[in-house]
């Protein structure tokens, strides 16, 4: 028995837990891809699908509805997936275990996918439905969460339409109509490595919440490679340490929630002035004293900061036994570590011609090691692409102080406010006749394919909608039932009014 098979409408629920079945993370979308396109091909209705995956399917439109423009719904088919430490679920082979609250949809130990599994369900439940409609141009694309890949090579020859719904938002009753542009930065930090003798200690952030750098950035939430980083900085001032691994992140736009570091203690640091701040040897007593006590600081600032924002931020620095092992440099150790600490991570300025709008923000989501390679991914973003550019020469700046190689890439244009959109018009309309109220119309810090699209085909006339979703990005995503079906009762009702 399927876990939404009673929940009204049928077709929306049935082809969401479809997608919740097929593993779709970001760069993991063959399957879904093909699944889509056999949908296709199984209703022979019109279909493109390009080289990475991008489906484009069409549905002529429904009796009386011929001399109507066209309208393009459109989604992306990846999802972040991110797990629970002990959740044995691999997300790129198995498929998700939905469960039911009283009004909320969620994964057991992952993340969900609402963000953007509900905007495929909606437009397959359209297509494979008989409904009132104009010509129906479904684009789903590839790789969105991880720099907009798929709609920045999107073909979009075979579409018509000037007017388009994107369905990837996660409030009910917000009309977006406009968003930041961003870009992808990752630095790439060189060093040398070699066997030295020490005592191997982890270090553990934890607890935090995280969340959608674009729509979770401006509450000040942890992050949990910044931690780490503060932390690497705290015990560089009482011991001398090398790095042995460090871990963080599934995805440069999503806060992360943990980070991981493994150092060899090699030496504590003189407590007078004069000293040189040299390895003198370190005792397991020593150490083990050391890291509790760090820890233990660490943890309660951290909580007295973070009261109101991530409450449950847990810092823990443990003692696994001497070895030698291969690590960092203690110079490149020391340099990583300073890289880390002084890494810029959230809101960089607001919005004055709209209240409460983020306008320029970054995220480090990503944090790995190889051997002696570490790289950071960060996510930058900002209403203005010339205080993007600025933001991005600070980071190069920074990179060039520490000596690290830096890259940019994803980089995609913001989606400007329209003064003139029938299409919003007709949408404020149709929402005023169901609710007796009129919508909020917003412009949103997030990125979305909008602004890629409206560059590729001129005059395209766009808003984004969704329903209400809580914690994406994160393993307590839920995506609310009750508004899930309103929003598809606001669709139906605004294609019989295109």
């Amino acid at each position: 028995m399927r876990v939404l098979e009673n929940l009204e409408p049928k077709n929306v629920f049935y082809f969401f837990e479809e997608i919740c079945n097929i593993p779709h993370g970001s760069g993991n979308t063959e399957q879904i891809s093909s699944y889509l396109e056999q949908f296709a091909k199984e209703r022979r209705l019109e279909h493109y699908r390009d080289e990475v995956g991008n489906i484009i399917i069409i549905k002529e439109a429904s009796r009386g509805y011929e001399d109507h423009a066209p309208v393009m719904l459109q989604g992306h088919m990846d999802m972040v997936a991110v797990k629970k430490p002990d959740c044995n679920l691999d997300m790129k082979t198995d498929g998700l275990k939905l469960a039911m609250g009283d009004d909320s949809i969620y994964a057991e130990g992952t993340s969900l996918g609402g963000d953007d599994g509900i905007a495929v369900a909606y437009g397959l439940a359209l297509l494979d439905g008989n409904y009132q409609h104009p010509r129906i141009e479904l684009v789903i694309t590839v790789d969105e969460e991880v720099g907009m890949d798929g709609a920045r090579v999107l073909d979009v020859t075979p579409l018509k339409a000037k007017q388009m719904i994107n369905i990837d938002s996660e409030e009910e009753g917000v009309f977006w109509v406009g968003c930041a542009g961003g870009a992808r930065v990752d630095m790439t930090l060189t060093g040398e490595i070699s066997k030295t003798q020490g005592i191997l200690c982890e270090i553990n952030v934890t607890g935090l919440q995280g969340g959608h750098s674009g729509a979770e950035i401006h509450k000040e939430r942890g992050n949990g490679i910044c931690l780490l980083g503060r932390s690497l900085h705290r015990l560089a001032e009482k011991a001398v340490f090398c790095i042995k691994d460090l871990k963080a992140g599934v995805a440069d736009n999503a806060i992360p929630i943990s980070a991981r570091a493994e150092i060899l203690l090699i030496g504590s640091k003189k407590k007078e002035p004069e000293a040189k701040s040299i390895g003198d040897g370190v005792s397991l007593q020593e150490a083990t004293m050391l890291m509790n006590q760090l820890s233990d600081v660490l943890t309660k600032e951290l909580k007295e900061e973070l009261a109101d924002k991530d409450a449950n931020v847990k810092i823990e620095m443990n003692v696994i036994k001497p070895e030698s092992v291969q690590v960092l440099s203690e110079a490149d150790s020391k340099r990583t570590a300073a890289f880390l600490g002084a890494l810029p991570y959230g809101v960089q300025a607001m919005s004055f011609a709209v209240p409460g709008l983020v306008e320029t923000s970054l995220n480090p989501g990503l944090l790995s090691m190889d051997g002696a390679v570490v790289k950071v991914g960060i996510s930058v973003r900002s209403s203005f692409d010339s205080a993007k550019k600025a933001l991005l020469g600070k980071l190069e700046d920074l990179a060039s102080l520490a000596d690290v190689k830096m890259e940019v890439s994803g980089d995609y244009p913001g989606w400007a406010y329209r003064k003139e959109s029938p299409l919003r018009d007709t949408m404020t309309m149709v929402h005023l006749a169901l609710y007796g109220k009129s919508p909020s119309i917003e412009a949103v810090h997030a990125g979305l394919e909008c602004g890629l699209l409206a560059h590729k085909i001129p005059g395209l006339d766009c808003v984004s909608i969704g329903p209400d979703m809580k914690n994406i990005h994160t393993t307590e995503e839920e995506l609310s039932i009750s508004s899930t079906v309103r929003v598809w009762k606001f669709l139906l009702k605004l294609l019989e009014n295109l």
